[in-house]
């Protein structure tokens, strides 16, 4: 958490407001909300424990996953430009969250300029990670799209001090398939010719990386 909400070099005056701030936690059960699309925004989210899945929904009612949180990452960004949450956020397994109010955090922004920069970095990684995810979307084969996903996870425990080789990933099979553009099928059937090729071992939700520079090359 020090990662996403402290930044380097504040003074122990600095600290002790910014950990006034974001003392508040909320817990948010399997299947449960965080918040959901048109929600009045009001707080910006940090991942404490657990994970999340953004989803959005098409006019007709269907929903698509577009992003996945874990551990240590922000939620609640989307709804800074219209005062409103253009996504739903929800618990893929029992997750604690921090909450930071959104204009408690704008004043201390003004005061703490480390502070400031950090949230214009937290909204620059979000453009960047869609940019990527349009990337996956429109460009790579089915393969290409699960390898890239199963990559990302990879790295994004790997920067949080988790390992990069295992890891639970909360998703159903379902969800995953929604978030890369696939049949739920196409999923299943990819993961099973990974772990025939010696990429990847799956024991349920459980992951295991066997071959990272084998599955880098799909």
């Amino acid at each position: 958490m020090r990662q996403l909400c402290m930044p380097q070099g504040l003074s122990t005056e600095e600290l002790s407001k910014l950990e006034t701030l974001i003392c508040s936690a909320r817990s948010v059960h399997r299947g449960e909300a965080l918040y959901r699309s048109g929600d009045r925004f009001d707080n910006l989210y940090a991942v404490r424990s657990g994970s999340m899945k953004t989803v959005m929904a098409h006019r007709d009612g269907r929903e698509q996953v577009t992003g996945l949180r874990l551990a240590g990452e922000a939620l609640g960004l989307d709804g800074i430009s219209e005062d409103r949450h253009a996504c739903s956020a929800v618990a893929l397994e029992d997750s604690t969250v921090c909450i930071v109010p959104y204009t408690a955090l704008k004043s201390l922004c003004r005061e703490i300029g480390s502070m400031q920069e950090r949230l214009h970095k937290l909204l620059g990684e979000q453009i960047v990670r869609e940019a990527a995810q349009m990337m996956v979307l429109g460009s790579l084969s089915a393969d290409e799209r699960v390898a890239a996903f199963l990559l990302d996870v990879s790295e994004r425990n790997a920067q949080r001090g988790y390992s990069s080789a295992e890891f639970n990933l909360r998703m159903t099979r379902e969800d995953m398939g929604s978030y890369l553009g696939m049949t739920l099928e196409t999923v299943s059937r990819t993961l099973s010719r990974f772990q025939k090729r010696g990429l990847i071992d799956t024991q349920g939700k459980h992951i295991r990386i066997v071959d990272l520079d084998g599955l880098r090359q799909v």
